[in-house]
């Protein structure tokens, strides 16, 4: 793991949080399919995974588009990519992986026959820049399947516990004070509106965990991992969130406790 990797990726790339992400892409792998399937995503094309993290879409989509396909897997973390070219590797699948951040990656115009992006535009300052990039890249035809935010304040839980409140509180906090957009799900249509791609879809992606559910595990892995992050960031102290995440753990044993996760919005457009 790369200090870069670490100062770039707001939750870092170490093992846990590559076995978080694990975690997340199987709570969250039928909406992505579902997507996937509604773009017509399959045996032949070429599919840019966009943001690809250590490589779990990238895989499925690998499998989907075959041995005649090709998924273009960009991601900036050098810990991801060497990860995702050892899976391929393993499994055989035609992935061609590039180590960049979005503003120096080099596509071929006209090259792609779909492009699918799950919570990458949110940790950027220039969506509408990369968008634009992406859409030269696209076949006339060419489908964009997005999956992002549209609210990460619906992030509550069911009794609230105070010192949780407190740290999930700081953590959307520490979002919305970054450079990107957290909640970029919302402005996805009118971006693609002044890029001149048609929306065929757009669909609200909502989650409400109970502590039996596998779903449960998504945000208790993320609320572990970072609220311990933003007390050296400077938004929390060490007791509200250690007292925070006592409270997470007597959660799940609260009968009937639910966890509310962040409203996710898909988005696909076609360039017509």
């Amino acid at each position: 793991m790369s200090k870069q990797d670490q100062n770039d990726y707001i939750l870092g790339t170490e093992k846990a949080e590559l076995h978080r992400l694990g975690l997340q892409h199987q709570v969250w792998a039928s909406e992505a399919r579902d997507g996937w399937e509604y773009a017509r995503f399959g045996r032949g094309q070429t599919i840019l995974d966009l943001g690809s993290g250590p490589g779990y879409c990238a895989r499925d989509l690998a499998y989907m588009t075959g041995a005649t396909g090709k998924v273009i897997a960009v991601d900036k973390s050098k810990t991801y990519i060497d990860l995702l070219n050892q899976i391929s590797s393993i499994h055989e699948l035609n992935i061609e992986t590039h180590c960049c951040d979005f503003d120096n990656m080099l596509l071929e115009e006209n090259s792609l026959d779909g492009v699918y992006c799950r919570w990458a535009m949110a940790w950027i300052p220039n969506p509408e820049e990369v968008l634009a990039k992406v859409k030269k890249a696209l076949k006339p035809g060419g489908v964009l399947v997005m999956h992002e935010y549209y609210d990460w304040s619906t992030l509550q839980t069911e009794p609230t516990m105070p010192h949780l409140k407190k740290c999930i509180a700081a953590a959307y906090k520490s979002f919305t004070e970054q450079e990107g957009d957290i909640n970029i799900g919302r402005r996805l249509p009118s971006i693609f509106f002044e890029l001149e791609l048609e929306v065929v879809r757009v669909r609200p992606m909502s989650k409400i965990a109970s502590s039996s559910d596998f779903t449960w595990q998504w945000p208790n892995s993320f609320f572990k991992i970072y609220f311990p992050k933003l007390i050296s960031a400077g938004y929390l102290d060490e007791e509200t969130c250690q007292l925070g995440l006592e409270e997470l753990e007597s959660l799940s044993y609260v009968e009937g406790a639910t966890i509310c996760c962040p409203l996710m919005t898909e988005v696909i457009a076609v360039k017509m």
